[in-house]
C-alpha cells in the first residue's frame, strides 16, 4: 500500500546540537566502557595468530594488524606482551546542527505518514544546478552512492525507492550485519536525502542532486554520532569491493571526521581509490582558522568539501565561518596535497529528509559533502567510461568555473577556504 502524505511537522524554537557538540572540532569520540577496549594489534604473523585465537578478531587489515575487543584485564596483559604492539582504536564523529523545520530525530525506521516539504528544491539544489526555478532534478542512474554515516531511514518516502544496500557495521556481535542500517540519530538520513532523494512516489517530496542513483546505506556511526575507525575502514573497503563485484561505479560519501589521521582509514581510502571508487569527505567544522581540516577529508585520495552559505560576498557565495580551512601555503597551485580543501558546496541551512519521515534543516560540512557526492553520481552516470580520476578532474574543472571569493581565506583562484571553487551541474 502506498504511503500517504499529511500536512504538518514539528518545529524547533531554537537550534540544538545533534552530536555531542554543535559546531566544535571533529574527533570527540564515544566514551568506552572501563571494562571494554577496542584495540589494534600489530606484530609478527605468528604472534598475531596467537592473539587472534585467544581474543578473536573484528577486522583483519593484513600487515596493518587486526582489531578486537578486550576487557580491562586482557588489555593490561596485551600491553605487557613485548612481542606485539597494541593501541586503542580511534573514534570519528559527525558535526552538524539542527536548525528547525522538523526535529530530524526518532526511534528507528518509519513507515508512518509524512508531511509535504516546505521546499522541494532547497537552495543548495538550486545553487548546484545553477537554476533558481528548478522544480525537480534528474540523473545518477546506475551509480551507487555509499553513505557511511549514522544509517538511514530506508522507509522515508523520498528515499525508499533508491535503497539498494542496507548494512550495519556498528554492532558488537558482528562486524557487519546485512539488511540493517537503522538511523536513530538523523544525520545519515539527512545526508542521504541531499545526495539522492527522489521526490517520492507522488513527486511531491524533496529532491537531491542525483535522484536516480542507488543508495547504499552503511551505518558506521552509532546513535550518539560516533564510531570506531576500524569499522569505518572496513566499510570503506567493503563499498569498494562491492563496486568491483557488481561491476558498477561507487561514490563513497563520508560526512564524518576526526582532527587526527588514522592509519586504518587512510589505507582504506587509498585502497578504495585504487579499486576505482571516488571518495568524498567533509572538511570539518573547525573554521575559520587555517589548518583545521579534518580527516579523512584531508587525505589526498579524498575530495575534501568545504561549506558555503546562502549569502553573497564579493559577488559569490560565502564560505561558512564554521567550515574548516586547509593549508594557506599551498594556495594557487591547483594541486591537491594532504590537508588541502578541494571544492566547496552548499552547507549552511540545508533542508533535507529527516529520520522521522519528515524534513529538517541542518548546517555543516556534513551537509556540503552529499552535494558533491550527488554531483559525482550525476556526472558519472552520463559518462560511465570515465575512471574515478577522470571524474575527479571534471569536478575540479567545473569548480574553477565558479571561483569563490567570499568568506575568511577565500580569494581569487585556488585558496585554502574553498579550494578550486564550487562545481555545478551547469
Amino acid at each position: 500500500m502506498k504511503k500517504k502524505r499529511i500536512f504538518g511537522s514539528a518545529v524547533l524554537s531554537l537550534a540544538m546540537g545533534i552530536s555531542m557538540f554543535a559546531t566544535g572540532a571533529f574527533g570527540a569520540g564515544v566514551q568506552e566502557s572501563q571494562d571494554t577496549y577496542r584495540v589494534l594489534i600489530k606484530g609478527p604473523s605468528a604472534e598475531q595468530a596467537k592473539a587472534k585465537e585467544q581474543y578473536g578478531k573484528r577486522w583483519d587489515f593484513g600487515n596493518q594488524g587486526f582489531t578486537t575487543e578486550v576487557n580491562s584485564k586482557q588489555y593490561q596483559a596485551l600491553l605487557k606482551n613485548k612481542n606485539i604492539e597494541v593501541s586503542q582504536v580511534d573514534t570519528l564523529t559527525i558535526d552538524a546542527r539542527v536548525e528547525g523545520n522538523g526535529n530530524g530525530k526518532g526511534k528507528g525506521d518509519y513507515t508512518a505518514q509524512a508531511s509535504y516539504p516546505s521546499d522541494q528544491t532547497p537552495w543548495g539544489i538550486q545553487a548546484i544546478y545553477n537554476d533558481n526555478y528548478i522544480q525537480s532534478t534528474s540523473g545518477g542512474n546506475g551509480i551507487k552512492v555509499a553513505v557511511l554515516d549514522t544509517g538511514i531511514n530506508r522507509n522515508h518516502i523520498d528515499l525508499t525507492d533508491n535503497v539498494e544496500q542496507c548494512k550495519d557495521f556498528t554492532q558488537s556481535y558482528s562486524s557487519m550485519v546485512n539488511g540493517s542500517c537503522t538511523d536513530r540519530q538523523g544525520h545519515g538520513t539527512h545526508v542521504a536525502g541531499t545526495a539522492v532523494a527522489n521526490g517520492g512516489y507522488d513527486g511531491a517530496g524533496v529532491y537531491g542532486v542525483a535522484p536516480e542513483a542507488e543508495l547504499w546505506g552503511y551505518k558506521v556511526l552509532g546513535d550518539n554520532g560516533s564510531g570506531y575507525s576500524d569499522d569505518i575502514a572496513g566499510a570503506i573497503r567493503h563499498a569498494a569491493d562491492e563496486g568491483v563485484r557488481t561491476g558498477t561505479r561507487v561514490v563513497i560519501s563520508m560526512s564524518l571526521g576526526s582532527s587526527g589521521k588514522d592509519s586504518m582509514i587512510a589505507s582504506a581510502v587509498d585502497y578504495a581509490y585504487s579499486r576505482g571508487a571516488l571518495v568524498v569527505a567533509a572538511a570539518g567544522n573547525s573554521g575559520p582558522s587555517a589548518n583545521t581540516i579534518g580527516y579523512p577529508g584531508a587525505l589526498t585520495n579524498a575530495i575534501a568539501v568545504a561549506s558555503l552559505d546562502n549569502a553573497f560576498v564579493n559577488g559569490t557565495h560565502k564560505v561558512s565561518d564554521f567550515s574548516s580551512r586547509g593549508n594557506p601555503y599551498t594556495d594557487g597551485d591547483y594541486y591537491i596535497q594532504e590537508k588541502d580543501v578541494e571544492v566547496a558546496a552548499p552547507g549552511g541551512g540545508i533542508y533535507s529528509t529527516a529520520v522521522d519521515g519528515n524534513y529538517a534543516t541542518m548546517s555543516g560540512t556534513s551537509m556540503a559533502t552529499p552535494h558533491i557526492s550527488g554531483l559525482a553520481a550525476k556526472l558519472w552516470s552520463a559518462n560511465k567510461s570515465w575512471s574515478n580520476s577522470q571524474l575527479r578532474s571534471e569536478i575540479q574543472r567545473r569548480a574553477k568555473l565558479y571561483d569563490i571569493k567570499g568568506g575568511t581565506g577565500a580569494a581569487t583562484g585556488d585558496d585554502y577556504a574553498s579550494g578550486f571553487g564550487f562545481p555545478r551541474v551547469r
